[in-house]
């Protein structure tokens, strides 16, 4: 923390001068002292005694203007109580400001004595902490605060200055262009480097977020005028400091990015910047993102002259493979060494990144590695061990070629210390060791080979011992290595354990963190035995998992906080009957505080039970998706509606489906309460309307430029006519992006959620030098996938190209090449197949396929195997044609050997289209192959449904017991012979509470007689599981039954009644039954009347009667049992 800075609140009363506004939004501020005679000689005076029935509750703030309160004695200003602020913002917001407010704020707050200031702007963070203010208000309000702030004594002090900005100014400074008032106080270079040195001190107390905030309005101080090079001259004393990062961004330079430092000065400049050893000193002190490092050590070594020796250990991690072309051997070693040191396995970095492996390794550190390697022949023990993490860039050749058996077992230790080995890398490895001689004996001789153990095949694997299994993953470092292991091999693992520990709380004791997800749900029902909180609590499990234990651990742990989030998400409606009603609220709080994410089900059945005894008036407590299940009116106790939608839009929108009417009506309700008139939407209520944004028509987004984008590009997907507006909006050039030719790499990242909206005519325009900066620093950490980013590849390369002779001279395929996931912008397709001629695609095939190739040059590289392969792809490849798979015919798989489910799920992995995944399965299952636990995973429940009877009838039900599947959308042949297994599989386990969620999937296939088995034992079945059952059966279960299968869940009925096929069972049940539920059920048979509907299907018991069953409508009961008997007859 930096020491306090003397006469900081004095430097910068003497820094602001009145100036005219710049940019909009700074006519709201104005400057201390203000002449309060002048001011106040057109305000109407008011009284102490008015002041205090305020304070009192007697009368309403909104019954004094502004310019009253200001005017008035200070000493009055004191009566008002704490939470005064947030009702005279309030009345203040419901009216347009006037040009006397900025004045009027720095009176006002000049008079407020501190302390009870501070505690006034606690309250309103406090309230005002989820919900956008208003930016002109805003504006108003911290032109009187921020000159009040400066006038407290120690202000410069960081304990008294933490209290202010992160307790009292934190919702003010959300919004950036609050620092727009600097610039109309013409606030001088020298005097906000000060106003940065004290923020500095007290960066490290802040929350992220504040820091974030605080560093955007930094930046906007600094670009804000468009001049480059801002409080930096060579030539002016006081301004020369090359000293720049250090002195106006301090630690918050933490939060900037590649085309931040690029508005702060040009290349040249930046150079200056970066070498200056107090910068250096200070960001080797930091944790900058990625590309911000990876850029500032380019700055660093991109200079002539520049020796490493003076490279600072931080930066090593993030070098070019240009940087390090040209070093001796000896240099070599010495900076893999360096590089080995510094940069370990969760060496942290800034920004939110996509989901990967944590040995996952960027192209430069690929291409750095590779570089390094590339200055040896051969690779003794020494010189692998001296490589350290550098023996990452080994190639397939030089692993078969440049190491002999003996200094390949020799180099183990190291070798298994490498993080990032590839697939071909680890797999090529292992299997020379194996070959030449090396054996797994036991748990040593497998942890030995460390980060190598991911090259282990899955047979391999299954023909250990368990004993040898059991043993390693007692060995910490073996363990570290489980993190990076592919699914299939995790699941082996699994396998092997589990085979050997047959109770669920020693198997929960012994599996290593990494493992757990893995673990069959039916092997963790704990049944009579106790589960060990503790142990459960240090695990990840999916939500089914937790479902399976979920009843047994809060029977066992009466105190919900001590339940960790992964348990937690496990609730299940089954919990009624284990818990007092009571208690669901303290139960619901505590998932608000782990935040706990719930589905839909699990949503709607805890809601039930929070309200049960009304709704509580403390709902701001309560996981915010729960709100989703109530309506404003319900929420009035807590707070107001527009409260209530922003935290509404906070909400995980996608518990409800894209198109129900509970999110159409969310929508309306929004509308309404914020008064948006039309159809444009103003950022504040954007802001406030959140994921609810995303519903919006086109109508909406074109009405309201580009003010929905940032909250569009959140959302999951589009329809058609937003997709249309997005891309009107965009290219009209009107909103704060600018138009696509004027973007830069860090404007597109902020607009990646909208990248797959973006056609043709859009991405043309954004200039090629942009397109590929952002796919080089950004598109690794985008949320899109490998095909969306292929559309940008496509736009950079040549519209028509001339047809190849042969690989160009400059475009060779070399080892740095496959290393490099912008490949696919340096080939056409053409140049594609000409240059892979003479290069094996086998060993860089998996890493190859995560690239962004366009359709047209994943094509090429199919052609390319099927030249390879003529008569049909080895086995060693079907593991790695990951998107391939789509391209791949019915001919060309009926060449494979599928021999293992392992390869059937490395095949289906990628999603293949129907048509290809069912040859895949067929041609696996024609060869002999069982339909084990592995294949029936893999297979999964997107393709199930395309089984037919014979393969579903060879599915052991032990095996069905060990896989997780779905068929609730399968036809009903599937979903009855599943049923039947499944019912098989968890019979052991059927007076278990668990036995109804393991069944739960497969209860479409279930006949009447288990239904009715399970309505006695409140199951509390929700009604999307209802409606999903099989229509004989459904129709076949009375009032009373249904009633036991709901529970909870009864009153759902009500609003599905009209949906098929429970409208079908209201129309024949009486009505008077109906009415015993007491549920607003109509429509039923009224005594004397009676109805048969005919059926979709044909019932074995009542095939007789399909073809004549009608409705019979006023009729005798004497009369309708004549006509049935004459139709039987």
């Amino acid at each position: 923390m930096s020491p306090s800075l003397p006469g900081l609140g004095f430097l910068l009363l003497v820094g602001w001068q009145v100036a005219a506004a710049t940019s909009p939004g700074t006519y709201l501020c104005s400057s201390s002292p203000v002449n309060e005679p002048a001011v106040c000689a057109s305000v109407k005076s008011v009284s102490q005694e008015m002041l205090l029935e305020i304070a009192r509750g007697q009368a309403s703030p909104c019954s004094l203007t502004f310019g009253q309160y200001a005017c008035a004695q200070s000493a009055w200003l004191q009566d008002l109580q704490d939470n005064f602020l947030i009702s005279l913002y309030s009345c203040l917001t419901a009216k347009p400001a006037s040009a006397m407010d900025p004045e009027y704020s720095i009176l006002f707050f000049s008079k407020y004595d501190a302390k009870k200031l501070v505690a006034a702007l606690t309250m309103f963070s406090q309230r005002f902490s989820h919900v956008p203010l208003s930016l002109e208000w805003n504006m108003i309000f911290i032109n009187g605060l921020w000159e009040k702030m400066l006038q407290v004594p120690d202000i410069d002090s960081p304990p008294v200055l933490s209290q202010w900005v992160h307790e009292g100014l934190q919702p003010f400074l959300v919004e950036p262009k609050v620092f727009a008032c600097l610039h109309a106080k013409n606030v001088l270079c020298e005097t906000f480097q000060m106003i940065v040195a004290a923020l500095n001190g007290i960066y490290s107390d802040l929350p992220v977020e504040e820091q974030r905030n605080l560093y955007a309005g930094i930046k906007y101080y600094l670009i804000q005028d468009g001049s480059n090079e801002k409080c930096y001259s060579a030539a002016v004393p006081g301004l020369n400091s090359t000293a720049w990062f250090e002195n106006y961004l301090g630690s918050f330079l933490e939060h900037a990015t590649v085309g931040d430092l690029q508005l702060f000065g040009d290349e040249p400049t930046l150079q200056k910047f970066a070498r200056d050893p107090v910068n250096i000193q200070m960001i080797s002190n930091l944790t900058l993102l990625r590309e911000t490092a990876v850029y500032y050590t380019s700055l660093l070594t991109s200079g002539p002259g520049f020796s490493f020796s003076s490279l600072p250990d931080r930066f090593v991690c993030y070098l070019s493979p240009s940087a390090v072309s040209n070093l001796s051997r000896d240099d070599t070693l010495s900076l893999a060494q360096r590089i080995s040191e510094n940069c370990p396995l969760n060496l942290k970095h800034r920004g939110i990144t996509r989901e990967r492996a944590p040995s996952s390794l960027t192209t430069e550190e690929l291409q750095v590695a590779s570089s390094l390697v590339r200055k040896f022949e051969h690779f003794p023990p020494a010189i692998l061990r001296a490589l350290g993490q550098a023996a990452v860039g080994l190639s397939i050749s030089d692993i078969e070629n440049s190491i002999s058996d003996k200094d390949l077992e020799a180099s183990i230790p190291a070798l298994g210390e490498v993080r990032g080995w590839n697939t071909e890398q680890s797999s090529t490895i292992i299997n020379k060791l194996l070959s030449s001689g090396y054996q797994i004996r036991d748990g040593q001789s497998l942890a030995k080979l460390g980060s190598l153990v991911a090259g282990i095949n899955s047979s391999t694997l299954r023909s250990l011992s368990p004993e040898v299994v059991l043993e390693a993953i007692k060995l910490p470092e073996f363990v570290q290595q489980m993190v990076t292991l592919p699914s299939v091999l995790k699941m082996t693992f699994v396998e092997k354990i589990s085979s050997s520990v047959g109770h669920p709380a020693d198997l929960v004791k012994c599996i290593p963190d990494a493992l757990a997800s893995y673990i069959p749900k039916s092997l963790l029902v704990f049944g009579e035995e106790k589960p060990n909180i503790q142990d459960l609590n240090s695990k990840m499990w999916t939500r089914e998992q937790a479902a399976m234990f979920f009843s047994d651990v809060i029977k066992t742990e009466p105190d919900f906080s001590r339940l960790s989030q992964s348990v937690l998400q496990g609730f299940t409606c089954a919990a009624v009957n284990e818990v007092e009603a009571e208690r669901f609220q303290e139960l619901a709080k505590v998932m608000k505080k782990k935040n706990v994410k719930l589905g839909e089900d699990q949503l709607s059945c805890l809601v039930k039970m929070v309200t049960l005894h009304g709704i509580p008036q403390d709902l701001d407590n309560y996981p915010k998706d729960l709100l989703l299940f109530l309506s404003p009116s319900d929420y009035a106790a807590t707070g107001s509606c527009r409260q209530y939608f922003a935290n509404i839009g906070k909400a995980n929108l996608d518990v409800l489906q894209r198109e129900s009417s509970q999110r159409k009506q969310l929508l309306l309700e929004a509308l309404a309460c914020l008064k948006i008139p039309g159809t444009q939407v103003n950022k504040e209520n954007a802001d406030t309307l959140g994921h609810l944004v995303c519903d919006l028509g086109g109508e909406y987004i074109r009405s309201s430029g580009g003010n929905l984008l940032k909250q569009l590009s959140q959302c999951e997907s589009f329809l058609p006519d937003q997709e249309e507006a997005i891309r009107s909006v965009i290219s009209s050039g009107n909103t704060t992006f600018g138009p696509p030719v004027a973007w830069s790499a860090f404007t597109l990242n902020e607009l990646s959620g909208l990248i797959p909206v973006f056609d043709h005519s859009i991405l043309q325009k954004i200039p090629k030098n942009v397109l590929t900066l952002w796919l080089k620093n950004y598109a690794h950490n985008s949320p899109l996938s490998r095909e969306q980013l292929a559309t940008v590849v496509e736009e950079l390369l040549p519209t028509r190209h001339k047809r190849a002779d042969g690989c160009p001279p400059d475009k060779q395929i070399t080892e740095m090449v496959l290393n490099d996931d912008l490949m696919p912008i340096h080939y056409s397709p053409e140049e594609l197949r000409a240059c892979l001629k003479n290069v094996s695609l086998e060993n860089h095939l998996s890493r190859m396929l995560t690239y962004a190739f366009s359709v047209q040059q994943l094509a090429e590289l199919k052609r390319n195997l099927d030249e390879t392969y003529p008569d049909g792809y080895p086995d060693s490849l079907l593991p790695k044609l990951g998107p391939l798979i789509s391209f791949i015919t019915p001919e060309d798989v009926s060449k494979w050997k599928i021999t293992s489910a392992d390869t059937l799920a490395a095949l289906l992995k990628d999603q293949p289209p129907d048509d290809r995944a069912s040859a895949v399965i067929k041609r696996y299952v024609d060869l002999g192959n069982a339909l084990n636990a592995t294949a029936l995973n893999a297979i999964g429940t997107r393709y199930v449904c395309l089984l037919n009877a014979t393969e579903l009838n060879i599915i052991d039900s032990s095996s069905l017991k060990l896989a997780s599947l779905n068929p609730s959308a399968c036809p009903q042949l599937t979903k009855n012979i599943l049923y039947a297994k499944a019912k098989q599989a968890f019979s052991d386990q059927k007076y278990l509470p668990a036995y109804y969620d393991l069944v739960e999937p497969y209860l479409g296939g279930a006949p009447g007689v288990d239904l009715r088995a399970l309505s006695k034992g409140n199951v509390n079945m929700n009604i999307s599981t209802f409606a999903k059952l099989r229509r004989d059966s459904l129709l076949s279960l009375t009032p009373s039954e249904v009633q036991g299968l709901l529970g909870i869940n009864l009153h759902d009925l009500q609003k599905w009644q009209n949906k098929s096929p429970i409208r079908e069972w209201v129309q024949t049940q009486k009505q008077s039954e109906l009415e015993k539920l007491d549920v607003g059920l109509t429509g039923g048979l009224q005594e004397g009347y009676m109805n048969i509907v005919t059926p979709k299907f044909q019932s074995p018991s009542a095939a007789s009667l399909g073809a004549v069953a009608m409705t019979l409508h006023l009729l005798p009961a004497l009369l309708i049992s004549f006509l049935m008997m004459s139709v039987l007859s």
